[in-house]
């Protein structure tokens, strides 16, 4: 099996944004603040609480991505086996 780097470059580029949205965004770790005043005096809370709002944000992203993914190759009209489809 031949490995082509040419049909891993939109998950690259796809898992780089992910990966810069997720690290530059103070907003992404931000929860309700009905849920933050809940938990705001235990830190053990407060990081459990972080790692679910990330978990739970992983399945809507990944079906974006995948929705994105699709209709990007279903625009450029498909590449089957040789690229000539």
């Amino acid at each position: 099996m031949r490995f082509d780097l040419h049909k891993l470059r939109p998950l690259f580029f796809v898992c780089a944004a992910l990966i810069v949205s997720v690290a530059l965004a103070g907003s992404a770790w931000a929860q309700c603040a009905m849920c933050r005043a809940s938990v705001q005096n235990n830190a053990v809370f407060v990081k459990g609480l972080n790692l679910g709002v990330l978990v739970l944000l992983t399945p809507p992203l990944a079906i974006f991505c995948s929705i994105f993914i699709v209709a990007y190759r279903h625009r450029r009209g498909g590449s089957g086996e040789d690229g000539n489809d």
